[in-house]
């Protein structure tokens, strides 16, 4: 297994960049792990208090447990992932049973911030769009999937989700091997990602035999 690492800020066209790979390389290829499924679990909190967290920080997330799994998938263990629930902000009691595939599709805002889970990465993408654009498309996504208000989204971005942006995400551009931008046809970033990545699995056979 070969593990893709796809970063950036919010709205940049993360999600999009997976999906488009992972459709050309054929889906029974092909796993996306989210990093946001990863969330800390913050039922011990009132849901108002749970709201004002910060999300955009790296110490949202259970790292460890993300770190933990994605070596189990390149040791061709399946996984039992969390399930992340945005509108209360907890975990469900579920789980999600992901078994290794050829590819795996890491896609999250600071999959490239920790050094042990770059690490684990054959390839590192960063995609970047301009502010505005990445701000629109974060408005209408909450609005449409997350049951937020205008105003609830603006106070995020500008009290977190900027900020952060700034001192942890827009960092990790350093960090890629291959800058994609997120607007417009996707189709040629794609086929370079997927040469990329045919390089990088066939390094791999020849480094494992």
């Amino acid at each position: 297994m070969i593990i893709v690492g796809i970063g950036g800020g919010t709205g940049a066209g993360k999600t999009t960049l997976a999906r488009g790979i992972a459709e050309r390389i054929g889906a029974a290829r092909a796993v996306i792990i989210f990093q946001d499924s990863y969330y800390l679990d913050r039922s011990d909190m009132p849901l108002s208090e749970r709201k004002k967290a910060n999300f955009d920080h790296p110490d949202a997330f259970d790292m460890e447990l993300l770190i933990s799994q994605m070596q189990q998938l390149k040791n061709g263990l399946p996984i039992d992932q969390p399930v992340y629930d945005y509108k209360t902000h907890t975990r469900s009691l579920e789980t999600r049973t992901i078994e290794p595939s050829a590819v795996a599709l890491l896609e999250g805002i600071l999959v490239l911030h920790p050094p042990s889970l770059r690490r684990l990465m054959d390839l590192r993408i960063y995609v970047e769009a301009p502010d505005d654009v990445r701000f629109i498309r974060r408005l209408q996504r909450d609005m449409r999937e997350r049951d937020r208000s205008v105003a609830e989204v603006i106070e995020q971005y500008y009290d977190t989700v900027r900020p952060m942006h700034l001192k942890f995400v827009e960092h990790t551009r350093a960090h890629a091997d291959m800058i994609v931008y997120g607007e417009g046809d996707q189709d040629k970033a794609i086929g370079n990602v997927v040469a990329m990545m045919d390089a990088a699995s066939r390094k791999e056979r020849e480094t494992h035999g």
